[in-house]
């Protein structure tokens, strides 16, 4: 059977992370988590103290950094030069920041020709707001996931309070706000539905179902050949 490429896209706090990793282990496919990928630049930007501004420095820190993936008894890890910044990547400051860097055209150049070269053979999962546009506008399912700023603001002061971190949800949801403006408008690879995406509301279920509607969606596919399954 052919091994696909599935593309997740949408913006944050949709539950592209989490959906991944469950869809990849459903099917026994590689997780590829993209904007892990772009929270860990951010990441070493602000530990070097790299403005978002400066893109010559920021070229510079992609060819020194290394960012892979690991999975083991405790779950997927997102490692930055082999250090494990599963969680150092998931804070408020480091999601504000990310927009900022990812808008850097060479920052995605670099991180982009890495996760075709990941994906290029099949057998993946990639979530992230350009996989079905740009990363592989030819993969063979496309997700968009969305949900309003206020269900995913919700979402992200609970994950965050139950942390232990000290939140506001008013100014949790302006965030989400402010990062979609962010990626929206960004001038190299904005986020945007792709036309033949199929579109999921995530507002209104639960992991598990939003799950069930993805599998059946790949399901359709394995059992009919069609490539587009928007209609």
């Amino acid at each position: 059977m052919k091994k696909l490429i599935v593309a997740i896209d949408g913006p944050s706090g949709v539950g592209k992370s989490t959906l991944s990793k469950l869809l990849a282990l459903d099917l026994g496919y590689v997780n590829l988590d993209t904007g892990a990928m772009y929270r860990a630049v951010a990441l070493s930007a602000m530990r070097q103290g790299i403005d978002a501004n400066n893109h010559e420095a920021l070229r510079l820190l992609c060819k020194d950094i290394k960012i892979s993936f690991a999975r083991d008894d405790a779950g997927e890890r997102v490692l930055l030069n082999d250090e494990d910044v599963s969680a150092a990547i998931r804070t408020p400051e480091i999601s504000l920041l990310t927009a900022a860097v990812a808008a850097c055209p060479d920052v995605r150049q670099a991180l982009v020709a890495t996760q075709r070269g990941l994906g290029a053979e099949g057998g993946v999962v990639l979530e992230g707001r350009d996989i079905g546009t740009v990363v592989f506008p030819h993969a063979d399912v496309k997700f968009f996931l969305k949900a309003s700023a206020e269900v995913r603001g919700q979402r992200r002061f609970l994950e965050l309070q139950a942390k232990g971190v000290n939140v506001d949800l008013a100014r949790t949801i302006v965030e989400v706000q402010a990062r979609d403006t962010a990626d929206i408008n960004r001038n190299t690879s904005p986020l945007v539905q792709a036309e033949d995406a199929v579109v999921i509301d995530t507002g209104d279920l639960d992991i598990t179902q939003v799950l069930e509607r993805m599998s059946a969606v790949i399901a359709e596919l394995r059992g009919s050949g069609e490539q587009n399954l928007a209609d």
